[in-house]
């Protein structure tokens, strides 16, 4: 079955076109998936869906085919399986991207999909209406971190990094080192707590040391850590199948219970 969808991220052209190429940065926003591995064309990963009371994860690969940055379209190839045999699913993904303005790119993906199992049973309407909601949840998890996650978050632990802490803050640091001695965070601000009794000079030599050193394990991960966490999650897919069905078919299922009604109450009085 093909699949279309259109929608707008508030980047550049050239910004969403990164983005876009750099799978390790928005596999996070995809609903129940989890990245595993990605060296630049390649890549593996996991989906985990739950449909009623059956839980599936599917397990699979795929690969950039084309890649046309000066025309920013880009086409993907994916396939998987579910570990407990299941059904499988493979897709071709064309992606098309448009500048609309210095600020706003417009984004087509078509998408042709096979599948075989549990979700084969549900026709091209219903996929066509599900899909449009899990791409509402990732637009808006992208426009987060595109908009401001991704560019904010190292300027502001950089400039943090160059100013001296306060002997309130250093304080706080030594506290927070009882906690777990073992740790280099915590190791540098007890030295930087210790030597708070020292002569002023040294003192601020130590303390500028050890405030260099601390914001570095929040400088390596600006954004949050992505693929974990979508590896737990589990898209329920069902849930949001049934609201699709019931708006689709609720005048057809409602007109069904009157007429069974009607035909109970003329049985009854013969």
């Amino acid at each position: 079955m093909e699949l279309s969808h259109r929608f707008t991220v508030p980047v550049s052209v050239d910004a969403a076109w990164a983005a876009f190429n750099d799978l390790e940065q928005i596999a996070p926003c995809f609903p129940g998936a989890a990245l595993t591995s990605f060296d630049g064309e390649r890549f593996e990963g996991l989906c985990k869906v739950k449909l009623g009371p059956i839980s599936l994860q599917y397990t699979g690969t795929g690969r950039f085919v084309e890649r046309d940055e000066k025309g920013k379209r880009a086409v993907i190839e994916a396939k998987g399986k579910d570990k407990r045999g299941n059904g499988t699913a493979a897709a071709a993904v064309t992606a098309q991207l448009t500048a609309m303005g210095d600020n706003a790119t417009d984004v087509e993906v078509k998408t042709d999909l096979t599948i075989t199992g549990r979700p084969a049973q549900f026709g091209r309407g219903v996929m066509q209406e599900v899909s449009d909601k899990l791409l509402a949840q990732f637009t808006a998890c992208l426009e987060t971190r595109l908009g401001s996650g991704g560019a904010d978050e190292p300027a502001t632990v950089s400039s943090t990094a160059s100013t001296p802490p306060s002997a309130a803050e250093v304080a706080a640091a030594s506290a927070d080192a009882e906690v777990d001695r073992d740790t280099p965070i915590a190791a540098e601000a007890a030295r930087a707590a210790r030597s708070s009794s020292q002569p002023a000079e040294p003192t601020t030599a130590k303390t500028g040391s050890a405030t260099s050193a601390r914001p570095q394990p929040a400088a390596a991960t600006p954004w949050p850590a992505g693929p974990p966490r979508a590896a737990e999650s589990e898209l329920d897919l069902g849930a949001t199948v049934v609201g699709v069905l019931l708006r689709r078919y609720a005048a057809q299922a409602a007109g069904a219970v009157v007429a069974l009604w009607v035909l109970k109450k003329m049985l009854s009085r013969r």
